[in-house]
């Protein structure tokens, strides 16, 4: 009774996770001591892989130990990388635990490219070993009893848990070892198993025997329901373990039956019911019967039986002399009570007492992805205000130039460059003139072109790959079982789409900037020159130096400075604004925490409002102020224009001033756009490259998947039979009884000739098939000679003459001929002894002739030369056997 039943560990082939885990943490987080920290984290990932599946595993508890951490880590770092196969695709390979394979190919095997089918094997494996060093505990003692009741629950547990979850982890068929009805079944045997020991435990402290068979019971029902499922499911008796598991759980359950009525019968005893005891003592002598007729060659009850036995017959012995009970039926006595005192262990990570998240400052990846969304809100918030104050202050800008401001007040000599005009000629020099804009403009065609190149190729690895896996479906179309790849690249491809549409209103943008510049050229140049080259190309005009001291000017003056501190506030608010930070992750971390999920939108929108809610009712107050300067200074403008001498050559000279002054701030404007493109086209550099890095990443997963989706397909293909089934004819089978008569020899036998001397070795003609043997009619059988008696059955043949009291020779005869067909060449013999392998039958076996009991056999051939009695004589002339050419 001390056979228990442990589970084999499945085999997982290498997978390397520090190459693609190490990019993917490169290409999140900036270089640093943060980077540095996860990668080598990602370092004792992978060595933790390889302690845990990578080598053979003891049968000892610190085995077990490594097994979970791993599984453990594995639900740690499942929500902290984006494992998928169109992100961070890596694939896992496991085979089939119970399926041994065949000559012509390996185990059923499983590659899938998620981390839930990994987290699934590894708990196939701790319940595995659990149930491995369960069945090595020693039950002679409480500690071994204790250990191996906890390692069965822990081993029920986990295949309960991969009942509940394989469907959803893997998303496809799963292998028949971790498909829901195998992994059902392992955890009722697991728990069967541990209400076992606990009823070994109870019967070593001798523990009332109520209880004891409480317990038996309880474990022969487990032992039951775990048999009926075995029966139920048609996939599970195919596997040789389970044809090997399937007679100890019979045996098993009739095993605990047999000590319930046992224990109950002891009961019935105290109780002075003494027929029920010897009727459950029968009832366990038949169950204890059952098992050693059928499974003795599984478990030995002889002690058991023994024991029954001996308590039968001093039962009976007690029964007979002194008691005189009657013996009810076993259907009617009382059912025995159960008492299950096993539960399956849930699984709640972390199951490994010394489990250390080796990620455990990594975000998850729910985070991150929340982060990501609220940094662009972010972003989008602070552009809007930051190109909302650029617009107004580009307004002013317009509208003063439009007005020629300032420097229709710092132009009252008429014949001088004005303060202003001077200091934006100065200022365009500075920032490299026209050359600067015209390389910034030159280089934007080129960053342009690279970054389509990587887009193209990009795209143009997923179009390739799509293709090679269209056709390989199909080619084999429902074995290709993998997900198309055209629904797998989806979201690449719109992310690609995504990346043209960018690049697209990128070009539309730099055309804007060129139009614009090439509407500016000449002015911008006019103000690169020399202030004399200045001087020169501006207009003079008539002196207007009446207006220096007028109330109007000093009014547009105030204006103009008010305006210019609008300006000022403008730019200290955007460095303000840009500089506002505030670490969002905590409160992700908060809401992932207590609800389980992230509305990112809302917490980041009223985020974003406490944030910036102040800053937008300043940018809003400035706006404001500039419309109503704006308003005043054209006021006091017209009034100016009023008072101001005008004629043609004045009128001139401010046109030109107005254009120098909307050049300047065209040139400023352009000058910002061009290095905002080149900025722009630099970091969508970097993001196509990552794009690209993620489509070559998720290409070779796919083609390594491919490979070896490939080879599975070629070894099952050799597997299959090369012909449909047919059925095979009974003689083939099994072998006739041999027949009441000889086999009739054929008429044709294709043998080797015998060597012929050098002079008649040479080729030639082939002896034509030998005719049937004629027909006789009675009258011709009635001319042979009379002197022998017919013996022997009746055949076809012609009855041969004083046939001896055995057969002589071969079990064939040899016909010397029939009348009118020449004799055979000499040394042919188409029946001759020992060459009963013919070409169309070669394997046939040679079956010795054996005469019927109470029949003579057939005669012996005459001497050389002498015709065979009975038969009619040759024709006295010889002529040649072939036909003559």
């Amino acid at each position: 009774m001390a056979t228990f039943i442990s589970v084999p560990l499945k085999k997982s082939s290498e997978v390397d996770l520090v190459k693609p885990l190490s990019k993917f943490v490169t290409a999140t987080y900036p270089a640093g001591e943060e980077q540095g920290e996860y990668i080598r984290a990602v370092e004792e990932l992978n060595k933790l892989r390889k302690n845990a599946l990578g080598r053979p595993l003891d049968k000892h508890e610190s085995s077990l130990e490594i097994l979970l951490r791993y599984y453990d880590q594995l639900c740690a770092v499942e929500p902290k990388f984006p494992f998928s196969e169109n992100q961070l695709c890596l694939t896992f390979t496991w085979k089939d635990a119970f399926d041994k394979g065949s000559l012509f190919g390996g185990s059923v095997k499983l590659a899938l490219a998620s981390l839930g089918y990994e987290k699934t094997c590894v708990l196939f494996n701790a319940a595995a070993l659990a149930s491995q060093i369960a069945a090595e505990q020693n039950l002679d003692n409480d500690e071994g009893l204790k250990a191996a009741a906890k390692y069965y629950q822990l081993a029920s547990g986990a295949f309960g848990h991969i009942k509940d979850t394989v469907l959803s982890a893997l998303n496809r068929e799963p292998t028949m070892d971790i498909s829901p009805e195998t992994v059902g079944t392992l955890s009722l045997i697991m728990l069967a198993q541990a209400q076992e020991v606990f009823f070994l435990k109870a019967t070593s402290d001798k523990m009332k025997d109520a209880v004891i068979a409480k317990l038996a019971n309880q474990a022969a029902d487990f032992y039951g329901d775990a048999f009926k499922q075995c029966q139920y499911k048609d996939n599970l008796p195919k596997y040789f373990y389970f044809q090997e598991v399937l007679p100890v759980l019979a045996a098993k359950h009739c095993i605990m039956q047999a000590n319930a009525e046992l224990h109950q019968s002891m009961l019935a005893k105290q109780k002075k019911r003494f027929g029920e005891e010897i009727a459950r003592l029968q009832h366990a002598v038949e169950l204890v019967k059952t098992v050693a007729s059928r499974y003795d060659e599984y478990i030995s009850v002889k002690e058991l039986t023994d024991k029954i036995n001996r308590a039968l017959t001093a039962a009976k012995k007690d029964n007979d002399f002194i008691y005189h009970d009657r013996v009810p039926e076993v259907k009617d006595l009382e059912h025995i009570g159960k008492a299950a005192l096993v539960k399956a262990t849930t699984i709640t990570p972390p199951l490994s007492q010394k489990f250390t998240d080796l990620f455990e400052k990594m975000v998850p990846i729910a985070v991150q992805q929340s982060m990501s969304i609220y940094n662009q809100r972010k972003a989008e918030t602070v552009n809007r205000l930051v190109g909302t104050m650029r617009e107004a202050t580009n307004l002013c800008n317009g509208v003063l130039a439009s007005l020629n401001l300032p420097a229709a007040l710092e132009d009252l000599s008429g014949d001088s460059i004005p303060q202003s005009i001077a200091e934006k000629a100065r200022n365009i020099v500075q920032q490299g003139g026209l050359q600067s804009i015209e390389q910034l403009i030159k280089d934007l065609p080129e960053l342009l072109t690279r970054n389509r190149e990587i887009l193209d190729e990009s795209l143009k690895m997923l179009d390739d790959e799509e293709t090679t896996d269209n056709e390989l479906r199909a080619k084999f179309s429902q074995r290709w079982n993998r997900t198309p790849s055209g629904d797998l690249y989806k979201p690449l491809r719109s992310e690609g789409t995504n990346f043209r549409n960018i690049l697209d209103k990128a070009v539309q943008a730099d055309q804007v900037v060129r139009d614009r510049y090439n509407t500016h050229c000449d002015m911008i140049a006019l103000l690169c020159k020399s202030e004399n080259e200045l001087i020169a190309a501006i207009p003079s005009a008539n002196p207007a130096k009446t207006l220096q001291g007028s109330e109007v000017v000093n009014v547009l003056r105030s204006q103009l400075a008010q305006l210019d501190e609008v300006k000022k506030e403008r730019e200290t608010l955007e460095g303000e604004i840009k500089a506002v930070t505030f670490d969002m992750s905590t409160a992700f971390l908060m809401a992932l925490a207590q609800d389980g999920a992230i509305n990112e939108e809302q917490l980041s929108v009223s985020q974003l409002d406490q944030l910036y809610g102040a800053y937008n009712q300043k940018v809003q107050a400035s706006l404001r102020t500039q419309e109503e300067l704006l308003g005043q200074v054209q006021t006091s403008h017209q009034e100016f224009s009023s008072l101001k001498q005008s004629n043609t050559e004045a009128n001139q000279r401010e046109e030109v001033l107005k254009k120098l002054a909307s050049a300047h701030d065209s040139y400023v404007e352009i000058s910002s756009n061009l290095r905002e493109g080149t900025k722009f086209y630099n970091d969508l550099t970097e993001i196509l490259l990552k794009f690209q890095n993620k489509c070559s990443d998720i290409v070779f997963a796919r083609k390594t998947e491919r490979d070896e989706l490939l080879k599975d397909l070629q070894q099952s293909i050799a597997r299959e039979p090369s012909a449909p089934s047919f059925s095979v004819p009974a003689y083939q089978s099994n072998p006739a009884a041999p027949a009441a008569g000889p086999t009739p020899a054929p008429r044709t036998v294709f043998v080797q000739q015998p060597q012929q001397p050098q002079q008649e070795s040479q080729a030639k003609p082939q002896p034509p098939a030998r005719p049937p043997p004629p027909s006789f009619t009675p009258q011709a059988a009635s001319a042979a000679p009379t002197n022998v008696p017919p013996t022997g059955p009746p055949t076809s043949n012609p009855p041969p003459v004083a046939p001896p009291t055995q057969a002589q020779g071969p079990p064939y005869p040899t016909y010397q001929g029939y009348p009118g067909y020449f004799q055979m060449p000499m040394g042919y013999n188409p029946y001759a002894y020992g060459q009963y392998n013919m070409p169309n039958m070669p394997n046939m076996p040679y079956m010795p002739y054996q005469a019927t009991p109470g029949q003579g056999g057939y005669p012996a051939a005459p001497p050389a030369g002498q015709p065979y009695p009975g038969y009619p004589q040759q024709p006295p002339q010889q002529q040649p056997y072939y036909p003559q050419q």
